[in-house]
């Protein structure tokens, strides 16, 4: 499943007919959404132009990708709060919001302008030093929404003056940034169909960019592409091919080991069943993408095929399933592919959102490179012209039994299908060229039982991942080294993590746990340096900047659906006294 799935206790499909999302989001709400003015949007707010879009990662003041830039590398180059005076840090102040659930947010900055969405498609703007609410948008669902994993949201997109979130009924909608107010809204998808949005959208050259949810459905994955100005599509590519999908009937995954594949009976599957079933095969893109500006090219992870678990309807590699795609940014066009799971059965697919970095290559030589931190427990490290793959890092949580087949009484296989690393994006450091992932252990048997296609918004798993209880769950921050792919230091947590990382010039990372514990850690050897109790679970990832020469550092405590952490409403914004 997605990586915004979770364990079978925590994979609960959501069917919202109108009375429920009504009852969620107020009864109040007119056709196409609410706004609520609080006070008057200071003149402080300006457009963001491209130019600040694309200098984003030098920029010490603001934070306007929902990963900090198009290269994604989380990392913000601000020293003000460092190793040196973090312990010193406290709540600056809390901008508490009226949705009590799972909060996965990653706030927007913009000239002291904060943005904060919260579950349930609703967007917040506040003051970036203390938390005044100037406005707040309630998006108003329609009949029937879909979503596996919670009803979440990852954050808005800022351009212009314009600010664009994707909605769980699948929709993308456009407001304007100083007064909250829709200006125009899209439909991407049909949630009747199982298609549902959670992500955080990219604008780059007037387009935004957005995939899609649903994996767990049978919908045909893709990323569109809308005009900023209108909402209108500009072009689509389908994470599904039309056809060949069955690729090269690949027999190991990326590291080399074996699928344990029957593919003399996949032939005959594919050659008794036709190949239409490419309609509904899944391939979901739950992240972000990054984008290369000088090359145009637009980089992707894709989730799991449909359904998860029963292979047996689904025969061949299932391209561009469980993939790193790099498609054209222009027209949408496919560039290169490279996939790690073949015919996935596991549900361990590509989640996190792929980083743009330069790495050594196998001779030394300094080249572009695009990571992407795997469920499977490791970093995979590509150039970025080709897909070659350079390297891959050593697991970073234990591996046993790998690639073991599900069976109908369920078979244990390490890791467990949340990863590794789920949905939560890492962060790079260029100081210590360390790449920093937020891993899960969660051992887990895996079942498969046959299932056909049950029609659009019917959960379709074709099987069962189940938690053992006897066996002991807990997370692990760790640092890679890119140029090499050795582990530099890990520290493991209490509960598995899932939410995210943040880097900084301050020499530190920054990361949440389910518990409520928030840390900062030593980013060159993972010492510990502080933490806070923020009262519920963080499991976004937190952003940092400055307003009238302070450094702030914020993160959503809001708990998580996917593994049932304790829920909250808070953004929690941290400075030195």
């Amino acid at each position: 499943m997605h990586s915004s799935r979770g364990t079978l206790f925590a994979c609960i499909p959501i069917v919202a007919l109108m009375l429920a999302a009504s009852v969620a989001l107020g009864a109040d709400e007119v056709q196409g959404g609410a706004t609520t003015t609080a006070a008057p949007m200071p003149d402080v707010l300006a457009p963001v132009t491209q130019a600040q879009l694309d200098g984003a990662a030098h920029n010490s003041i603001d934070w306007l990708h929902s990963n900090g830039s198009y290269d994604q590398t989380r990392y913000f180059p601000g020293t003000q709060i460092n190793t040196a005076n973090v312990a010193k840090l406290r709540p600056a102040f809390i901008v508490q919001t009226a949705v009590n659930e799972s909060m996965e947010t990653a706030p927007i900055v913009s000239n002291g302008i904060m943005f904060i969405t919260t579950s349930f498609n609703n967007v917040y703007a506040v003051d970036a030093a203390d938390g005044k609410e100037f406005w707040h948008y309630k998006h108003k669902m329609g009949p029937v929404t879909t979503f596996c994993c919670g009803p979440n949201n990852r954050g808005v997109a800022i351009s212009g003056d314009r600010l664009f979130m994707g909605t769980l009924d699948s929709k993308l909608v456009a407001l304007d940034a100083k007064t909250g107010k829709l200006l125009w809204e899209s439909q991407i998808g049909d949630p009747e169909q199982g298609y549902s949005e959670t992500m955080a959208p990219t604008v780059v050259d007037d387009k935004v960019l957005i995939g899609t949810n649903g994996g767990e459905y049978g919908i045909r994955g893709f990323v569109k592409a809308f005009n900023a100005a209108d909402g209108k599509l500009l072009w689509t590519f389908y994470t599904i091919p039309d056809s060949g999908q069955e690729g090269v009937w690949a027999t190991k995954d990326a590291t080399g080991r074996d699928l344990k594949r029957n593919i003399d009976a996949e032939k005959k599957q594919l050659a008794d069943k036709g190949g239409d079933f490419y309609k509904t095969l899944g391939g979901g893109v739950w992240m972000a993408p990054a984008v290369d500006r000088k090359t145009h090219t637009v980089f992707f992870a894709v989730g799991n095929p449909s359904p998860d678990l029963y292979g047996a309807v689904r025969p061949g590699d299932n391209l561009y399933t469980d993939s790193l795609v790099a498609i054209d940014l222009d027209s949408g066009k496919y560039k290169w592919h490279y996939q790690y799971v073949p015919h996935d059965v596991w549900d361990l697919d590509a989640a996190s959102p792929p980083i743009l970095v330069d790495v050594r290559d196998a001779s030394g030589k300094m080249v572009p490179a695009v990571i992407e931190g795997g469920k499977t427990g490791h970093v995979y490290v590509h150039d970025r012209a080709t897909g070659k793959l350079i390297r891959f890092s050593q697991a970073m949580i234990p591996q046993e039994n790998m690639w073991v087949l599900p069976t109908a009484e369920g078979a244990r296989m390490l890791p467990g299908a949340n990863g590794g690393v789920e949905w939560s994006p890492m962060a790079f450091s260029p100081k210590t060229r360390l790449a920093y992932a937020a891993n899960l252990h969660q051992p887990m048997t895996y079942q498969v039982e046959e299932a056909a296609y049950p029609g659009g918004s019917k959960l379709w798993l074709g099987g069962a991942f189940k938690t053992i209880p006897t066996e002991q769950q807990w997370g692990r921050l760790v640092a890679v080294n890119v140029d090499t792919g050795k582990i530099a230091w890990a520290y493991k947590t209490d509960q598995p993590l899932i939410g995210g990382v943040l880097a900084t010039a301050g020499g530190l990372v920054f990361n949440g746990e389910g518990n409520g514990l928030f840390r900062a850690f030593d980013a060159s050897n993972g010492k510990k340096l502080w933490e806070f109790q923020c009262g519920a679970g963080v499991n976004a990832p937190a952003v940092s900047y400055m307003d009238h020469g302070k450094q702030y550092v914020a993160v959503a405590a809001g708990g998580n659906t996917q593994l049932d952490f304790k829920r909250g409403n808070t953004v929690v914004v941290f400075a030195l006294p």
